[in-house]
C-alpha cells in the first residue's frame, strides 16, 4: 500500500511539471487572426496581458523569469516502517537589473546658448520649467505652418537622434490602417487574448504591433516610415540639425526582426523633430511640413510655411486618435492627467534604453481654442527616465501655460487683429 502511494505521487509530481511547462512559452512567435463577428470581441480588460514599454528590448530577455522546479520525495524509516514526507516544490526566481550609467539630470541653465531669437519666449518659459533639472529637450511646433514655437536644449534636439522606443507605433499603425489589415475595432489574437488598435496604442502593447509588422513586412514598413519622413531631415535650413537613420534592411531574426523593429523601433534612430513633424501631419490630418526654426530678425518677418509632402491619412487619423486619446485618459500617459486636465491631449509614449542610457519618450498633440498644439518631450539618463515620465512633463507643460493665461491672452490678440479687418470691411461696402 505504502508503494503504491508512493508511485500514485511520483506520478502526480510528473503530470504537474508537463502542465506547467507551456507557461514559459506565452512570448512564442504566433500567428495574426483576425476575429470576425463583432459580437465576439474580448475586452482588454478581462483578457489582454498588457506588455507596456518599460525596458529596453536586448534586457528583456535576459530580464524574463527563470523559474526552476526541483521536488524530492524523501524516505526515512522510523521503527522499521517506510514513510513518505510531502514532496517540496521550490521556486527560484532570478531577476535581471539592467545598469544604467547615464545621468537623469542635469546641472546648469537649461537651454542655454540655444538661439531663441524666434521662438514664443511663453512658449519657451512654459518648457523650461516644466523640464526642470531632467536631461533632455523639448519642442513645440505649430502644426498648421511647422513654425517651431520652442526647442529647448537644442544640441540634444538636433543631434541624430536616438531609438524610437514605442513611439514608432504610430507609424506602424499608419501603415497598417493605409494598407487595410486592420481598423481600430479589428480584434487581432495573440497569445492567449485579443485586442484592438484602440487598446495596444494606448497600453502600448508590443506583441500586437510586432504582429503587424510581421505581416507588413519590411518593405512596406520602411515604405510607409519614409513617407512620414523617417530617415530624412526634418527641418528646413535649421542650422545644426542632423539626420536620423532608417535602416535599408530589417534587423536579423535573432534580434526580432521586422516586429522588433515595430514594436520598439530597434534599429531606427528618430529625431525629435522628426517625430514632431509627423505628429504635426497627423494634427493637421495629413500635411507634412518643413519645420522651420527663424533665427533671425529676416527669417521671422519672411516666414513661410513650407509643404513637404500631403499624406494620404486624413481618414486614418480618428482611428489613431482614439488610441491617443485612450494613452492619456487610461493608458501608459495617464500621469499627464495628473497635472492638467482642462483641453484635450493625444499622444504616445515611449520608453527602451541602448548601453546604459534609457530614453523616455512622449509625442502628443492637444486641441487649444486657437488651434492644436504639437509637443516631443525627449529624455534620456537612468532609471528615472521613461516614458509616462515625458507624458508628466507634458502635462506641466500645458499646465504652466494654462496659468499664465496664454490660450486666453491668445484669444483676446486675435479678437484685437481681427477687428481692423472687419471695419475695413465694412468700408469697402
Amino acid at each position: 500500500m505504502r508503494q503504491s502511494c508512493v508511485r500514485a505521487w511520483g506520478l502526480m509530481l510528473v503530470i504537474f511539471g508537463c502542465c506547467a511547462g507551456p507557461a514559459i512559452a506565452l512570448n512564442a512567435p504566433h500567428t495574426l487572426h483576425h476575429s470576425k463577428p463583432a459580437s465576439q470581441h474580448l475586452s482588454a480588460g478581462a483578457h489582454a496581458r498588457t506588455h507596456r514599454t518599460t525596458a529596453h528590448h536586448t534586457a528583456q530577455g535576459a530580464s524574463a523569469r527563470h523559474a526552476a522546479s526541483h521536488t524530492a520525495a524523501v524516505h526515512s524509516s522510523v521503527s522499521g516502517a517506510a514513510t513518505v514526507r510531502r514532496a517540496s516544490l521550490r521556486t527560484h526566481r532570478h531577476r535581471y537589473y539592467e545598469r544604467f550609467t547615464a545621468s537623469s539630470f542635469v546641472t546648469g541653465a537649461v537651454g542655454e546658448g540655444d538661439v531663441t531669437t524666434g521662438e514664443d519666449p511663453v512658449v519657451r518659459q512654459a518648457a523650461i520649467d516644466a523640464m526642470g533639472d531632467m536631461n533632455g529637450t523639448a519642442v513645440v511646433i505649430n502644426p498648421a505652418n511647422g513654425r517651431i514655437l520652442a526647442m529647448v536644449n537644442q544640441k540634444l534636439a538636433l543631434a541624430p537622434g536616438a531609438e524610437p522606443c514605442s513611439t514608432i507605433k504610430l507609424s506602424v499603425a499608419l501603415a497598417a490602417l493605409s494598407e487595410g489589415l486592420v481598423t481600430r475595432d479589428t480584434m487581432v489574437q495573440l497569445a492567449g487574448f485579443r485586442m484592438n488598435m484602440t487598446q495596444a496604442i494606448a497600453h502600448s502593447n508590443n506583441l500586437y504591433f510586432e504582429e503587424l509588422g510581421r505581416e507588413l513586412g519590411f518593405d512596406r514598413v520602411r515604405h510607409y516610415a519614409n513617407q512620414f519622413g523617417l530617415g530624412e531631415l526634418a527641418g528646413y535650413h535649421i542650422q545644426g540639425e542632423q539626420l536620423g537613420v532608417y535602416p535599408d534592411e530589417p534587423i536579423p531574426a535573432s534580434e526580432g526582426g521586422v516586429g522588433r523593429m515595430c514594436s520598439f523601433g530597434q534599429g531606427v534612430s528618430m529625431t525629435p523633430l522628426q517625430l514632431g513633424a509627423l505628429v504635426a501631419a497627423i494634427a493637421n490630418g495629413g500635411t507634412l511640413y518643413y519645420l522651420q526654426h527663424p533665427a533671425t530678425p529676416e527669417e521671422i518677418a519672411g516666414f513661410q510655411p513650407k509643404v513637404k509632402r500631403t499624406l494620404d491619412i486624413a481618414k486614418y487619423v480618428p482611428d489613431l486618435q482614439d488610441g491617443m486619446a485612450g494613452a492619456v485618459q487610461y493608458g501608459t500617459a495617464r500621469r499627464l492627467r495628473a497635472n492638467f486636465q482642462e483641453l484635450p491631449v493625444f499622444g504616445k509614449t515611449g520608453t527602451c534604453s541602448d548601453k546604459g542610457t534609457r530614453f523616455g519618450w512622449f509625442a502628443s498633440y492637444s486641441e487649444t481654442p486657437q488651434g492644436n498644439m504639437v509637443t516631443v518631450f525627449f529624455l534620456e539618463g537612468g532609471r528615472p527616465t521613461f516614458g509616462p515620465r515625458a507624458a508628466e512633463l507634458t502635462g506641466e507643460f500645458y499646465k504652466n501655460l494654462w496659468d499664465r493665461n496664454y490660450f486666453a491672452g491668445k484669444d483676446q490678440q486675435t479678437a484685437r487683429a481681427s477687428e481692423p479687418a472687419v471695419e475695413s470691411q465694412h468700408a469697402a461696402q
